[in-house]
């Protein structure tokens, strides 16, 4: 019996099927688009973020009035921006508070009581940590206004959580503890030029008038706080007129 054997030269050979080129070039293309746009829409959101959370504290927050520190009147209105600083951006103020005892930070005790006749007269210090964030809860005064100036809300108390369930009459800004004075983020303002000269006029006014003898004269501003104790400043009492930022 004769074998059917296929001629090796009819044979039809099979080529390989080629596998497609892997290219790495467009996924490290798109690596490093992403490594550019990330960052970028990162930073969009949080520009946009500021202008946001004080559009709703302005929309949302409770009006309050703060007393301002005394201010140079040379110096507040220097440049496009004002600054000031309040009573209750003051250690001085707040030290005195309850619950300032209880933020973090570091307690220096009096050496002992040395012996009689002498006094004592060291108090304990608290040295609260640089960057710690609290909570001063202000008190709305029962009298609204004096001569037509708003009267400062009161400080009462600090806390270094939010506190939940205050009394109407009361509410929770929030600030920053920068080593000897705390920010609230209220301390620099833009002033459109023509009330920035109105205002100049009126402190003119309001300080004693005449050289080495013009006191520093001390102002309140009006600030909306919302629920999470995020302040926006709204205006600035000069006397009896109102300049709105």
């Amino acid at each position: 019996m004769t074998e059917n054997v296929e001629n090796p030269q009819n044979l039809v050979e099979e080529k390989p099927i080629a596998e497609p080129a892997i290219s790495w070039e467009a996924p490290r293309e798109a690596l490093k688009s992403w490594r550019l746009w990330v960052p970028l829409v990162l930073q969009t959101i949080l520009i946009a973020a500021v202008p946001a959370q004080s559009a709703y504290t302005f929309m949302t927050g409770k009006t309050v009035v703060l007393q301002t520190m005394p201010v140079d009147p040379y110096d507040l209105l220097r440049g496009y921006y004002q600054t000031l600083s309040y009573d209750i951006s003051q250690q001085n103020t707040l030290k005195v508070l309850p619950g300032w005892y209880d933020l973090p930070g570091t307690m220096i005790t009096c050496p002992p009581a040395p012996k009689p006749p002498a006094k004592n007269t060291c108090k304990p210090e608290k040295y609260v940590t640089t960057g710690t964030v609290f909570y001063v809860i202000l008190e709305q005064p029962k009298t609204q206004k004096t001569s037509g100036l708003p009267l400062a809300w009161k400080p009462v108390r600090v806390s270094e959580k939010l506190p939940q369930n205050l009394p109407a009459n009361q509410i929770a800004i929030r600030g920053k503890h920068l080593g000897w004075q705390t920010e609230y983020g209220l301390e620099s303002y833009y002033m459109p030029e023509d009330q920035r000269e109105q205002i100049n006029d009126d402190i003119n006014q309001a300080t004693s008038q005449g050289g080495q003898n013009r006191q520093k004269q001390p102002f309140v501003v009006e600030v909306k706080v919302d629920k999470n104790g995020h302040a926006v400043p709204v205006s600035l009492w000069v006397k009896d007129r109102n300049y709105r930022f």
